[in-house]
């Protein structure tokens, strides 16, 4: 029975395809659905279906409704483009298809968004349709206003929103589309990271810099770039890769150590805790940290979590903070997922509905999507 779904499928899709130069099939072998999801597809692949594509001039369809799907050309600071980005979504166990034609592509709508802010002393700031964070640059160290962390701008909106809040210069105060309430202070925030030994963080300064290497619509990445530091009398440097992909509550850290005194460097990532009573979620064999914020009266509330893709040494609480202690190699990537939600979104409203996105969001981890490309048959 399977077999003749299968055929059956192909068969009432055929016609469908016949405009093709190249299809794409994506399976999603995950207990969960995909929701506007980003799936990449290695560029010599296209280009291997479809020698002849004109990157300015073509069109990713679903044949079924014929509706074109959103995608983005990935440099990833390269001069020649690296993978294929499609935004879609796939139910649990099922598969789809879509195609490649010769058309004029569909504008759509930026979802990601990263940029320097220099006017408003060296912020680094970040965004997606659903959640937006910062990070801090050396014009605040020294101030009052200092902090160690990543910070979250809580969002209801899908629209792209941190150059508004920025010109308005009053994003503490929630204007329709959300606010910066979260308060860092000498944490490391929603998420960042530190080296950790003698049973102390090591915090850097400030990031010195920056470099965009992709910036939307559907996929921003970029590198901040810290000086030199002392570690329990070692010298320490870093570099973080972030990258934010539409339609999702996380995005992933890469953070590059460079030292050489010692073979391994404890590192640690962290979420500041509040005074008051909030709810916490560990699972160390997941690696998985989570966190929903006590209930501000006026502000609703925020849950932050960490999913990590390495062997996790132990999460404890410390200093304030939720830390989960990692090891990092000499320039080999920590990497890990960091990100929040907001219940005024209307999307995720309890800590039950946020550790449960974490949770799926580690099954599709260990269930990645499998993709085949090849020339149409017609």
């Amino acid at each position: 029975m399977k077999n003749y779904l299968i055929w059956a499928m192909g068969f009432l899709l055929t016609p469908l395809l016949a405009n093709s130069q190249a299809v794409i099939t994506i399976t999603n072998p995950a207990p969960v659905t995909r929701t506007g999801e980003l799936v990449s597809v290695a560029w010599k692949e296209v280009l291997a279906a479809y020698p002849g594509i004109d990157t300015a001039y073509f069109a990713v369809t679903d044949p079924v409704t014929g509706k074109q799907v959103p995608y983005q050309l990935e440099y990833n600071g390269e001069k020649a483009v690296q993978q294929l980005l499609l935004q879609v979504t796939i139910a649990a166990g099922a598969k789809q298809v879509l195609q490649i034609k010769k058309a004029k592509p569909q504008p759509f709508p930026s979802k990601t968004f990263c940029r320097y802010v220099p006017e408003r002393k060296d912020d680094f700031a970040w965004e997606n349709d659903k959640i937006a964070s910062r990070a801090y640059g050396k014009a605040l160290e020294n101030t009052s206003e200092d902090a160690y962390g990543f910070d979250v701008w809580v969002k209801r909106t899908d629209q792209l929103v941190l150059d508004r809040r920025y010109r308005m210069g009053d994003y503490h105060n929630d204007h329709g589309d959300g606010m910066d309430y979260y308060h860092v202070g000498f944490s490391l925030g929603a998420g960042n990271i530190a080296p950790y030994t003698n049973d102390s963080i090591w915090y850097t300064g400030n990031y010195r810099g920056w470099k965009i290497l992709e910036n939307g619509p559907l996929r921003s990445t970029f590198q901040l770039i810290y000086d030199e530091w002392n570690v329990a009398a070692q010298k320490v440097s870093v570099v973080k890769t972030l990258t934010i992909d539409a339609g999702s509550q996380l995005h992933k850290v890469e953070a590059s150590y460079h030292f050489q005194n010692t073979p391994v460097l404890p590192v640690v990532v962290g979420i500041v805790k509040r005074d008051q009573p909030g709810i916490t979620y560990f699972d160390e064999q997941k690696g998985l940290m989570a966190y929903w914020e006590p209930t501000d009266a006026s502000n609703g509330t925020t849950g932050v979590g960490c999913l990590f893709t390495q062997p996790v040494k132990k999460i404890l609480v410390q200093k304030g903070q939720l830390l989960t202690l990692l090891e990092a190699r000499p320039d080999k990537p920590v990497t890990y997922y960091r990100g929040a939600a907001w219940d005024k979104a209307g999307e995720i409203t309890s800590a039950e509905q946020w550790f449960a996105y974490l949770q799926a969001f580690r099954k599709k981890q260990e269930f990645p999507v499998q993709i085949t490309i090849k020339k149409s048959s017609r």
